[in-house]
């Protein structure tokens, strides 16, 4: 299959994020990954590319506050970035030959947080969240690096939080798709705590998967665990996205 990879300017308020469409086919289901804090469109590439070989139109992106925009870190609110999240969205589900009723979200850390809020503002059809993040709804307007000053920071991501709690778990509680988690078994930046906030968060979904990778950092820092990723996600769409098309259903595993 012949993989076309275009780059294209996203508009979002005043300016341009970059992003890149990856396809393997003219028409058919669509994907949208999102990178986490201090990371970039760039390090998604790759899994874009397999994921399109599946035969899904697939979009990445640089998020305000990163890569080209990297001046921005110090002042880029999660209002912002969310913004940044719904015009890629937009852009990616107005493609011809994309079919926003089969489209569906790749976030991690940062990026999987805010994707799941957005599921509470665009149809999202699958969602699969890497280490996803979880910040408390206080300070949302504030940029993004000033909530790492307060002290409650890190205890709150140790503690149960119920989605009525949270924007990002209420949203999760809402969700009809089908979704994927995978957690990093020695991830101190997102411990346990919070993947079992969003497991059990999710309530109304079609399915939930949920993977571990062994030994894993947070940032995947061996190329194994990377692998061990890719392979979860591409294994996912395969059984439950694809699979789904045919006819099956799921429960949780």
């Amino acid at each position: 299959m012949t993989i076309h990879d275009e780059p294209i300017e996203i508009a979002v308020d005043d300016q341009q994020i970059e992003g890149r469409l990856i396809a393997g086919v003219s028409e058919g289901p669509a994907v949208l990954f999102v990178h986490g804090w201090g990371g970039n469109q760039q390090q998604y590439v790759n899994r874009a590319r397999a994921v399109a070989e599946l035969g899904f139109i697939c979009l990445t992106f640089d998020l305000r506050g990163h890569a080209r925009s990297d001046g921005q870190r110090a002042v880029v609110s999660r209002e912002d970035n969310l913004r940044d999240l719904l015009a890629a969205y937009d852009v990616l589900a107005s493609q011809p030959g994309s079919d926003p009723a089969e489209l569906g979200v790749v976030g991690s850390s940062y990026g999987a947080y805010l994707a799941a809020i957005m599921t509470s503002q665009r149809a999202v059809r699958w969602l699969a969240l890497r280490a996803p993040a979880l910040y408390n709804d206080a300070g949302w307007d504030l940029p993004k690096l000033k909530l790492h000053e307060d002290p409650d920071f890190c205890a709150y991501r140790r503690r149960v939080v119920a989605p009525e709690e949270n924007r990002a778990l209420r949203a999760c509680a809402a969700f009809p798709g089908d979704v994927l988690i995978v957690e990093s078994e020695q991830d101190n930046t997102v411990p346990h705590p919070v993947i079992a906030n969003y497991l059990a968060a999710f309530t109304r979904a079609r399915s939930v998967t949920h993977r571990l990778i062994k030994d894993a950092d947070h940032g995947l820092s061996d190329v194994s665990w990377q692998r061990t990723s890719t392979s979860f996600l591409l294994q996912w769409i395969t059984d439950r996205i694809i699979g789904a098309s045919a006819g099956a259903t799921y429960a949780r595993e």
